[in-house]
């Protein structure tokens, strides 16, 4: 087991680049994006060959608290630029959560007024952050999920749609262009170019679509896998099983090197290791992100799986996802263990 004392000798020796003091910033909005990049370690010892390594990118360190800060201000600046929001408009769209949040803040920072429509059975966190950033929400039926959000959206537009300013988050182009400018390099930047493998979960499909092409346009080698549920009716608020839901505007499968399916016990179970292995509380989407890429990097002999932590899990505490968590601790912990090191064993 590492101390801390090992742990910041090993920072200390890393650390050879000049530290370059933050800029202050005029606005939230320029807080965003330049996240941490983690190698994980600890949850990985002794499962993955010498030469390789899994990273994930924490995207609940952005001011709104994840990956969707990035879409969300560069749809917002586009309308801007465009004349499409102007004042007088209300900001209007479908979200699963997180790029509500962002919209509400990026609103909240310029002055527009947001509402947002949801699914009723979001986390009860996230519907408190929304209203705290003075959003209004309407709640869209929780049996039809984030289409359901979809649907009413487009019936509020049609009914009125000279009030709304609609970013559109699932079919606007400038949500992967977002991660094309920003994810995307800083990734390759803070891997030194040398990631081989990019794996992200779906949900509108932006970033694996944006942030993949970019890093194909460094190195047409590296490979991009897309992570969704393995059913229809999962528990991974904020990602989408593509063969049951509308499917974004932004996908292109064609795109894709792999996708690979995670079960919702699978990334449940995988957010609570991280928990107890790595000190990170993240969301159910990252444990599912964390199952595909461990999944990758059990089968490669050399190379470096980079992935997405959407968010932190500190929106969904009073959610489905830590029901099990007691149990899981007493019963299951040691089986997941012996389970990997068997799983591990078997391949090297």
């Amino acid at each position: 087991m590492a101390t801390i004392s090992q742990s910041s000798r090993r920072l200390r020796a890393d650390a050879n680049a000049e530290i370059v003091p933050t800029p202050r910033a005029q606005s939230v909005i320029e807080l965003i994006g330049n996240t941490p990049l983690l190698e994980i370690t600890r949850l990985t010892e002794g499962l993955l060959r010498p030469g390789v390594r899994i990273f994930a990118k924490l995207e609940g360190f952005n001011p709104g608290g994840s990956v969707k800060d990035r879409p969300a201000r560069k749809m917002i600046e586009i309308g801007l630029a465009r004349g499409e929001l102007r004042p007088g408009k209300v900001i209007l769209d479908s979200t699963s959560g997180n790029t509500g949040i962002a919209l509400a803040m990026v609103g909240a920072a310029l002055g527009y007024p947001v509402e947002l429509v949801m699914a009723a059975n979001v986390s009860r966190e996230r519907k408190k952050v929304i209203e705290a950033f003075g959003a209004k929400p309407i709640y869209s039926d929780p049996l039809e999920g984030s289409d359901g959000a979809i649907r009413l959206c487009r019936k509020l537009i049609e009914a009125d749609p000279g009030r709304y300013f609609k970013p559109d988050q699932y079919n606007n182009e400038a949500n992967p262009l977002a991660h094309f400018e920003t994810t995307g390099p800083e990734i390759w930047r803070q891997t030194g170019g040398a990631v081989t493998h990019f794996v992200a979960g779906i949900g509108t499909s932006g970033t694996v679509m944006g942030a993949g092409r970019f890093l194909k346009s460094r190195n047409p080698g590296v490979k991009v896998i897309a992570v969704e549920p393995d059913d229809p009716m999962h528990g991974l608020e904020g990602l989408k099983h593509m063969a049951s839901s509308i499917v974004p505007g932004i996908y292109r499968e064609a795109e894709l090197d792999d996708k690979i399916p995670v079960s919702t016990e699978d990334a449940y179970e995988m957010v609570y290791a991280l928990g107890q292995f790595e000190g990170l509380l993240v969301g159910q989407s990252s444990g599912a992100a964390m199952v595909a890429a461990l999944k990758i990097a059990r089968s490669l002999r050399e190379g470096a799986v980079v992935t997405v932590f959407c968010d932190f899990g500190d929106k969904y505490l009073s959610t489905n996802l830590w029901i099990g968590w007691q149990e899981w601790r007493r019963e299951h912990l040691q089986r997941l263990i012996r389970k990997w090191n068997v799983s591990a064993s078997a391949t090297t």
